[in-house]
């Protein structure tokens, strides 16, 4: 279904199993989605669109999502019941995806959206992919938007695809919230993810009670990456590469605030949790990471304004401004 333009939509009760996007809402206003199963498996489940279709941009906004189930089961498994995973191609050659997503048509941007009591199953058989923000480069502002009690692994990501008219300004992505998430069996590639473009960073991302159980298996060479910016690439988890941290890659970024996080890992694992690069003001409170015993917790590549409390194995600090520093 896709509605552009639709204001004071309820969608309610509904069960969609499809080979293409489950539900598209572009440049739409006031809309409640509750109480439906979307499976999607070689697309998106939810996807909120700000595009240009309407022929000038328009901001989708006060959007709620809630008590839904996202899936990447087989097409038509879901209706019969069967719930079959044996297909496990998608378009991204990552696996079945199934996830909700906003962007990457963002040109009015988006505004208070919520989302929350979000089941999702059968992403990938490497480990779900679940919950994006995509905006593109060229677009309006992105902020308020709540995403809390689900199961996400990958976290807002900046693109530059440059679809809109050549004189829309800039976009921002800010103030966002993500909490009470719970992910198993999280793809150890590409971590979760924080990423904006050289000169925009992501802005006022706050993160509280999380704990994101990881696959683990990482090398220590992985460790030693430098992800390629790539902006002009679709974006997806894959776009920078193996990440050479396990739990949380931050990039172009400032605001970032962890509260009770937990990031852990199965099988062994010698990337380090956390990596920042090109970050102003960041703040870890009461974080815990698993790690092997020669890895550090946190490595820092242009970092500024950076604090530690009461976070398992380092000491509380504050770091003015490091060019490069592990510990």
């Amino acid at each position: 279904m896709l509605a552009t333009g639709v204001d004071n939509l309820t969608i309610d009760n509904v069960k969609v199993d499809t080979n293409r996007d489950g539900f598209d809402i572009d440049s739409s206003r006031n809309v409640r989605i509750s109480n439906c199963s979307v499976n999607s498996p070689n697309d998106d489940a939810i996807v909120l669109k700000s595009s240009y279709a309407l022929g000038f941009a328009r901001a989708t906004e006060n959007v709620t999502i809630t008590n839904c189930l996202v899936s990447g089961y087989d097409i038509g498994s879901l209706l019969d019941g069967s719930y079959k995973r044996i297909v496990i191609e998608a378009p991204d050659r990552d696996g079945p995806t199934g996830r909700i997503k906003l962007g990457t048509e963002s040109n009015g941007g988006f505004k208070n959206i919520a989302i929350s009591n979000i089941l999702f199953r059968s992403l990938s058989r490497a480990g779900a992919r679940n919950c994006r923000w995509r905006p593109a480069r060229r677009c309006d502002d992105h902020k308020h938007h709540h995403a809390r009690r689900g199961k996400f692994t990958d976290l807002p990501a900046v693109g530059r695809r440059m679809r809109a008219p050549a004189d829309t300004p800039v976009g921002r992505l800010r103030r966002v919230n993500i909490s009470d998430i719970v992910a198993y069996n999280a793809d150890p590639r590409y971590a979760s993810i924080i990423a904006g473009i050289p000169d925009h960073q992501i802005e006022d991302v706050t993160l509280s009670n999380i704990r994101i159980f990881y696959r683990g298996g990482g090398r220590k060479e992985q460790a030693e990456g430098q992800p390629p910016e790539r902006e002009t690439n679709y974006p997806e988890p894959s776009m920078f590469g193996e990440l050479p941290a396990y739990g949380f890659f931050v990039r172009h970024a400032r605001g970032i605030d962890f509260n009770n996080v937990t990031v852990s890992y199965l099988t062994e694992e010698m990337r380090p949790p956390f990596l920042l690069a090109d970050v102003t003001n960041a703040k870890f409170n009461s974080v815990t990471a698993y790690r092997a015993l020669i890895v550090p917790i946190f490595v820092l590549r242009s970092v500024s304004d950076f604090t530690t409390n009461a976070c398992g194995g380092v000491p509380n600090m504050h770091i003015d401004r490091v060019a490069q520093q592990n510990f």
